[in-house]
């Protein structure tokens, strides 16, 4: 006879606990450039790009896009952390780690290996601890569309939740708990 999960076991995968189906974020009321996203029961603070929620984004608006978004997977730096806890894929972040906002470039707003001369590219590999865990947003993914944004991440906040250039950003331990139980088919909704 098989033994039947207990109810707090039953949605136990690979360590993680349930994942959510959908996280949603607000901007703050007095406060576009902050907002709070909401996983389950939890309300976590949040930073947003310089021009809070934009409805069109374009590259270097300083606008979190709205929409729904899939989180495609992401990275860690591993000098700073052991792998986190998630059922979405993560790989290890190296030091020529990029990421193309070269509008006129045709990688833009995907992975590129650094140094990449005359090319517009962010570091992936930060000495700040921004990109310590960051993880993928579709955003202007498929199909890419040239000047529509790049580069947008949920990902580790500066001190204040002071904002982003587009991202959505959380403390570290908050990240690292949240990551638990995100996977591959949960969605964020900014807006």
């Amino acid at each position: 006879m098989t033994k039947r999960p207990r109810p707090h076991e039953r949605h136990r995968d690979s360590g993680t606990a349930r994942t959510l189906a959908t996280l949603k974020v607000h901007p703050r009321v007095g406060d576009r450039r902050k907002g709070l996203l909401q996983a389950g029961a939890a309300i976590i603070p949040c930073a947003l790009g310089a021009g809070g929620i934009v409805q069109v984004k374009r590259e270097g608006d300083g606008g979190s896009p709205r929409g729904r978004f899939r989180l495609r997977g992401g990275s860690y730096r591993p000098d700073n952390l052991a792998r986190p806890v998630t059922a979405l894929p993560l790989r290890r972040t190296a030091p020529g780690d990029g990421w193309c906002d070269d509008v006129r470039d045709r990688r833009y707003n995907r992975p590129i290996a650094l140094p990449a001369p005359g090319v517009s590219a962010e570091r992936m590999w930060r000495d700040d601890g921004l990109y310590d865990v960051v993880i993928d947003l579709d955003h202007n993914r498929g199909p890419i569309r040239p000047g529509r944004g790049s580069a947008i991440f949920l990902h580790v906040a500066r001190p204040g939740y002071t904002p982003t250039e587009g991202c959505v950003a959380l403390k570290r331990a908050d990240l690292l708990r949240l990551l638990r139980r995100l996977g591959p088919r949960t969605r964020i909704v900014i807006g």
